[in-house]
């Protein structure tokens, strides 16, 4: 990679120790930025430190606890200095309708994926308030631009994204922070290992999602390029959102 975007830049990638957050976290390092990785996967993100070198550094957090964010962020600036990207990246998916799910099931998956944006938000962005302004990146979904059966609390948890990143870059805009939300269709990773098809039938790009066609969006929201955007939706699904491919008779 010979672009050096992210030189004197310290990024923060919640769950960033597999699947899209190890992604995302290369390529930091690979254009010249340091990456901060939270997971609670502690070996997982050791190793893939060692991997990336002096550049990187693993935190555990745990994105649904509080004390567990601010302990992070101290870790982060004691290491590399104030935080000017945040990748809001954490997820789980639990399968289940309306019907079927347990409130606790539903919890769940609400607190990782929406919770956690929140906390990701409110205990980073006073780092990059500090750093004098950057990019805040919230991993949604596709399921947050759209409805889609037996993932009901995971729907609601990545919809609720969309609304908290328009709230956050209204009030972090005067601080020159840009917020912006990013939805993938199915990406070839762990979390979607279990899942059938990696090509859904109304998709119009017949390849599947691999984790650097979102990591390329990711990489532009969080440089300097998009600095025209904020409180944007952006979408990287392989063109399942344009609408139905039957024709109508």
């Amino acid at each position: 990679m010979s672009s050096q975007r992210f030189t004197g830049k310290v990024a923060f990638v919640s769950g960033g120790a597999r699947g899209l957050g190890a992604s995302h976290s290369k390529r930091f390092v690979a254009e010249g930025g340091r990456v901060v990785i939270g997971d609670i996967l502690d070996e997982q993100g050791e190793a893939l430190v060692r991997v990336l070198g002096s550049a990187a550094r693993f935190v555990h957090l745990d994105v649904t606890d509080e004390s567990s964010w601010r302990d992070a962020r101290s870790a982060a600036e004691a290491a590399f200095g104030p935080v000017s990207i945040l990748v809001n990246n954490a997820g789980i998916q639990k399968l289940g309708s309306t019907l079927d799910s347990t409130l606790e099931d539903f919890d769940a998956v609400v607190k990782v994926n929406l919770n956690g944006t929140f906390l990701g938000t409110k205990t980073i962005a006073p780092s990059l308030i500090e750093a004098g302004g950057g990019s805040i990146i919230n991993v949604s979904s596709i399921a947050g631009m759209l409805g889609l059966p037996n993932t009901v609390g995971y729907v609601a948890a990545k919809w609720a994204v969309r609304g908290l990143t328009k709230a956050s870059a209204l009030e972090l805009g005067p601080h020159h922070i840009r917020v912006n939300s990013i939805h993938p269709g199915r990406i070839v990773t762990d979390l979607t290992a279990g899942l059938s098809s990696p090509i859904r039938p109304n998709q119009l790009i017949k390849e599947p999602g691999r984790p650097e066609d979102v990591t390329n969006l990711v990489a532009f929201l969080a440089s300097d390029e998009s600095r025209f955007s904020t409180g944007c939706e952006f979408i990287v699904d392989g063109g399942r959102y344009v609408g139905e491919n039957e024709p109508v008779l």
